[in-house]
């Protein structure tokens, strides 16, 4: 007997929150709130709905027979007219009242808005549990003066937790954004068949103001105090593509910091967390691969090519509406969340076991160290009258002679050249003598004041999860 069909998304990478999110229980379970949503507004607003069946149906509101739906889109071909009348079966003294004036779109959009909203909600926790976490990691390495690579190549120094900055900058600027995400996202509302309102203008006879209150209280019902003022059959999906893009983001940011960390280890500076009983590889037992990093870049990249569906998507709907949206929305967008969430889960585990290698990075600093002083060394001059032009040009063939006698496997000869060099009064002795953390510039002091001054204000008070192992 074959092994059902997986998704490897609900199987081995997403959160379980995430994947209820997004789980036909709860999908179709917001159908049926936001069908009595409907009712309880109509009631109020004078239409011939009692109580009584309200309470019909929100008493079977919590028991979908997925068998008895299926049958019955078999039969009618159409999946929210299946959930209807199953509906209606359950309740039969208010199927009558369901879906007044109502079209499929005002279900199916409500509810992607509803869905859009609890996921956002889950990805705004993942997000500060990363910031947080990165935070952390940046506090502690503030002043570990390390390397910093231009085209991967020495540049100049920096220390440890101005690099975790960069990281965490970027993680912020997403937080930022899914938070506006959150606070800009709207529902459909109640539009009807074209976005006009004409078929609630005639439940109501003609009662502009009672279908403007019946927009406002379906959406409020809901939990929404914003609502598209005008729609077509649909809410516009431009609204998916600024999702989309959020979620993208927060790739971007995940695929930079996994990259860097993979570089970092490769160098022997920096380690993600490694188990006791973990293996590397099936071949090579020392091996201690990035699994973590490259497991997240690889999801990330998933991420970012799903998110071209947005712009796609709403740039090729015509007039009103058409239905080629329907099978690409109802694959990326959980798709997409599912995919944020598993990448920001393995990101919060990375940040939070981080490993520095000092004594590594030590030793690269100090092979590297000879050629970080140049440059003030060379201000020095230029600011004691030196010309700066043949300044940089004596220094420029210095280094290169000191590059070649270190590619040949020798010491770094600098300090003793530059102690040569009548340009530049120090001895050799005098060089050796500069700290590196003299050469950091303002980089602990820059993790200090960007913790303090952007960090905390933006996590203070909000909710993180708990960090643990991915779930493979």
């Amino acid at each position: 007997m074959s092994a059902p069909p997986q998704n490897p998304l609900h199987e081995r990478y997403a959160s379980r929150e995430m994947a209820a999110v997004f789980s036909e229980k709860n999908r179709y379970g917001q159908w049926r709130r936001i069908w009595i949503a409907l009712a309880e507004a109509q009631m109020e607003l004078g239409l011939p709905i009692v109580p009584e069946q309200i309470q019909a149906l929100r008493k079977v509101a919590g028991d979908t027979d997925f068998e008895r739906v299926a049958e019955i889109e078999r039969e009618t071909r159409h999946d929210v007219v299946a959930h209807l009348r199953h509906f209606a079966e359950q309740a039969p003294e208010a199927g009558g009242i369901l879906h007044l004036g109502a079209t499929s779109a005002f279900v199916t959009d409500n509810t992607d808005a509803l869905l859009t909203r609890e996921a956002l909600q889950l990805l705004e926790v993942r997000l500060v549990t990363v910031v947080s976490e990165l935070a952390s990691f940046a506090e502690r390495t503030a002043a570990v003066p390390t390397l910093a690579y231009t085209h991967l190549q020495p540049a100049q120094l920096t220390t440890v937790g101005k690099r975790a900055c960069l990281w965490l900058q970027d993680f912020l600027n997403d937080l930022a954004e899914i938070r506006h995400r959150l606070r800009t996202l709207r529902c459909r509302g109640a539009k009807g068949t074209t976005g006009t309102q004409a078929s609630y203008l005639k439940l109501f006879d003609g009662d502009h103001a009672a279908v403007v209150e019946l927009d406002r209280l379906v959406s409020e019902k809901l939990g929404f105090t914003e609502r598209y003022p005008v729609t077509g059959q649909t809410y516009p999906r431009k609204q998916d593509s600024q999702i989309l893009a959020a979620l993208a983001g927060t790739a971007e940011s995940a695929h930079k910091f996994g990259t860097d960390v993979r570089l970092l280890q490769g160098l022997g500076e920096l380690a993600e967390g490694f188990g006791s009983k973990q293996v590397g590889s099936s071949a090579m037992p020392y091996k201690r691969n990035p699994i973590r990093s490259e497991r997240m870049c690889a999801l990330a990249r998933r991420l970012l090519t799903d998110s071209l569906n947005g712009p796609l998507t709403a740039s090729t709907q015509w007039l009103e509406r058409s239905l080629d949206d329907s099978a690409n929305r109802r694959l990326v967008l959980p798709d997409a969340f599912l995919t944020a969430d598993a990448v920001l889960t393995v990101a919060a585990h990375l940040a939070s076991g981080l490993t520095l290698h000092e004594e590594t990075i030590e030793a690269r600093v100090r092979r590297e160290l000879p050629f970080m002083v140049v440059e003030n060394l060379m201000m020095e001059a230029t600011a004691s009258g030196g010309d700066r032009q043949q300044l940089h040009e004596r220094l420029r063939n210095l280094s290169l002679e000191a590059h070649h006698a270190v590619a040949r496997g020798e010491e770094n000869p600098l300090y003793e050249s530059l102690a040569a060099d009548p340009e530049f009064p120090l001895s050799a002795e005098e060089l050796r003598a500069i700290d590196s953390s003299s050469l950091t510039g303002r980089a602990a002091e820059q993790v200090a004041e960007f913790l303090r001054d952007q960090v905390e204000p933006a996590i203070a008070g909000s909710r993180t999860f708990e960090v643990e192992e991915p779930r493979v």
